[in-house]
């Protein structure tokens, strides 16, 4: 036990699930230091009692990133702005930060992100750590934003990274999996307030896929869901807009909270319970598409609410593949008839240099495939992550693949550089896990 700090809470042994309630693990401790010197603390007794310590944010990930039986580290006492330089637009977070906090935190400042995902309740720790993304050509994922980070690493000393201080370390800390360190700060970015208008719509698959490159290059944020056994795609398109008041209405709430969380969980026990009906409400579900637009401002439309649990399968492929992908997918469905209803979500991402980034060295699609939790997600997953891979696929960090060593190391070009930092920064593999072992090695 950890009885020389002061404020920091200290958890026995308990049970623990991610957000879907797919991963269960039990830690020995589960630590919340509210400072930086307490992080550091946390470390070096780690070091001692030879000890390993895994960091979690919300558990929103899929893969057992933070699973360990010793110290689990929760940044959730550690959240808030540390310092803002209106000048540079430039911000610096406490690791623990929800975005859902941050967004209106730099609100208040005037300022924003210049680009989010469509879920807010992770922590921006968390958020970079995995390479998560929101969608447009323009725009790399979450972690480009970054620049300069404070980790504290296997040897619980304090580092400090930017694109001009320790560069190939910043690149390799910008999407780490905390492998590492626990990243305690993190300098985002920003840009003005900006609204956005959001306009989805129902629309066919086959016009989408043929207006692909016209679809990304003429709206800032775009993306589509395709319905399995259907012709039908769900658009969502995001523009700045100066001119127009905010629009947030009835119809928003009820497709937002009724349609896709409530009657679309009702529609989730039915398929569970009856599977001979799931392609029939894949089908339901595309005609229930209602045209919908909301404008507020950018981080209130990112964000959609999921109350309905999933497991999900992220894969990046080069973008000039995306179409050929997907109608693998259609005919994948044709010949299996999975018993899946679940819309297959379509974003786009640019390229960046990042060593474990899935969009290094090109613009990315990245195509999320999702099941509902009380289902075994792992055939159907299996039979998609053959085809993402005969495409170059790179998976998301933060979302369910079986990616080996070896093949990481073929897919990941400055992968080696990554193991590299990683033996320098944690030569004791005081944040190594089982699952880490076997993707980066001892």
């Amino acid at each position: 036990m950890f009885s020389y700090f002061n404020e920091t809470k200290i958890t026995g042994t308990q049970n623990m699930k991610n957000w879907s309630g797919y991963i269960e693990w039990q830690p020995a401790q589960v630590q919340y230091p509210g400072s930086e010197t307490e992080v550091q603390q946390v470390v070096q007794n780690a070091l001692e009692q030879h000890k390993k310590v895994r960091i979690v944010g919300s558990s929103h990930s899929f893969m057992p990133l933070w699973t360990t039986h010793d110290v689990l580290v929760s940044l959730d006492e550690y959240q808030g702005i540390v310092a803002v330089d209106q000048e540079q637009m430039q911000v610096t977070v406490k690791a623990g930060t929800k975005l859902y906090v941050l967004g209106d935190l730099l609100a208040q400042h005037g300022l924003a992100m210049e680009n989010l995902g469509d879920i807010d309740r992770q922590s921006i720790g968390g958020t970079i750590g995995t390479g998560t993304h929101g969608t447009g050509i323009a725009f790399g994922s979450i972690s480009t934003q970054v620049v300069k980070l404070r980790f504290v690493n296997g040897k619980g000393e304090v580092r400090q990274c930017s694109a001009t201080e320790n560069p190939s370390l910043f690149k390799a800390a910008q999407v780490s999996l905390g492998a590492l360190g626990i990243i305690t700060e993190i300098t985002i970015q920003c840009v003005p307030s900006y609204r956005l208008a959001l306009q989805n719509l129902q629309e066919p698959l086959d016009l989408v896929l043929r207006e692909l490159p016209d679809r990304y290059r003429n709206n800032r944020n775009f993306e589509f869901y395709w319905f399995p056994y259907t012709d039908k795609a769900w658009t969502k398109s995001s523009n700045i807009v100066t001119d127009q008041a905010d629009k947030v209405n009835w119809l928003n709430y009820l497709v937002e909270y009724g349609l896709e969380n409530y009657a679309f969980k009702l529609l989730c026990e039915l398929a569970y319970y009856f599977p001979s009906v799931t392609e029939r409400i894949s089908q339901f579900s595309a005609s229930a598409i209602a045209p919908v637009r909301k404008v507020y401002q950018s981080h209130k439309v990112y964000a959609t609410q999921r109350l309905v649990r999933f497991n999900e399968m992220e894969y990046s492929i080069p973008v000039e593949a995306q179409a050929e992908v997907m109608k693998a997918i259609q005919a994948l469905f044709e010949r299996k008839r999975f018993r899946i209803h679940f819309p297959i979500e379509n974003r786009v991402v640019k390229g960046d240099d990042i060593h474990l980034s899935p969009a290094h060295g090109r613009d990315s699609a990245y195509i999320a495939c999702h099941a509902y939790a009380k289902k075994d997600p792992l055939p159907y997953f299996k039979a998609l992550e053959e085809i993402f891979l005969a495409h170059d696929g790179r998976p998301h960090w933060g979302k369910m693949n079986t990616l080996s060593h070896e093949q990481a190391a073929e897919r990941y070009p400055a992968f080696g550089t990554f193991l590299q930092h990683r033996s320098e920064e944690d030569p004791d593999r005081v944040f190594d896990n089982v699952y880490l072992h076997s993707l980066l090695g001892s």
